[in-house]
C-alpha cells in the first residue's frame, strides 16, 4: 500500500503519460515523533516487511496511540484520512518516503504551479507536496535514480 508522485514540466491532463517519477509514499508502521525511531522491532528496514511492532517507545517508554482509519497513516494511503498532513508528536503511525529523484532536485521545481500529482490525479504545489513529507518521517535513498512503482 502507499501512493506514488510524479513531477511535469507541462502539467498533467487526461492524456498525458505521467511525468518524472519522483518517489512513494507508503505507510510505516507506529513512530514515536518524540526520540525519532520506529517502534518495528526490526529497525527501519523493517518497516514494510517486519511482522514485529514494539507496544511502546523502546526509548522512552511512552505507549501508542491508537489512531482510526480518518486519522492514521494507512487511513490516508486506503484514502479516508483526508486532513491536512502534519508532522506528529508522541507514538503515532507514520508514512516512509521512498526517494525516485534525488531531493536536492526539489530546488528547481516551479515554486507556485501544481505540477506534483500522485497516482490518483491529485495535485500539489512544492510547498504542498512538502507539508506532505511531514509525514514521512523515515526516507529511504536507496532507488535514486531507478525504476520502481
Amino acid at each position: 500500500m502507499g501512493t506514488n508522485f510524479y513531477f511535469s514540466h507541462y502539467g498533467y491532463d487526461e492524456d498525458e503519460e505521467r511525468g518524472q517519477h519522483i518517489g512513494k509514499r507508503s505507510a510505516a508502521g507506529y513512530y514515536c515523533w518524540d526520540c525519532k525511531t520506529t517502534l518495528c522491532e526490526d529497525g527501519i528496514l523493517g518497516v514494510h516487511h517486519g511482522k514485529n511492532f514494539f507496544d511502546k517507545c523502546p526509548l522512552c517508554g511512552k505507549v501508542k496511540k491508537e489512531e482510526s482509519l480518518s486519522k492514521s497513516s494507512a487511513g490516508r494511503e486506503l484514502g479516508f484520512n483526508k486532513t491536512a498532513p502534519r508532522a506528529k508528536t508522541g507514538v503515532r503511525s507514520c508514512s516512509s518516503f521512498t526517494w525516485a529523484i534525488n531531493p536536492a532536485e526539489l530546488d528547481n521545481f516551479p515554486k507556485r504551479k501544481k505540477l506534483i500529482q500522485n497516482e490518483y490525479g491529485d495535485r500539489f504545489t512544492l510547498a504542498e507536496f512538502l507539508q506532505i513529507l511531514q509525514e514521512c518521517p523515515i526516507q529511504f535513498f536507496d532507488l535514486i535514480g531507478k525504476e520502481f512503482s
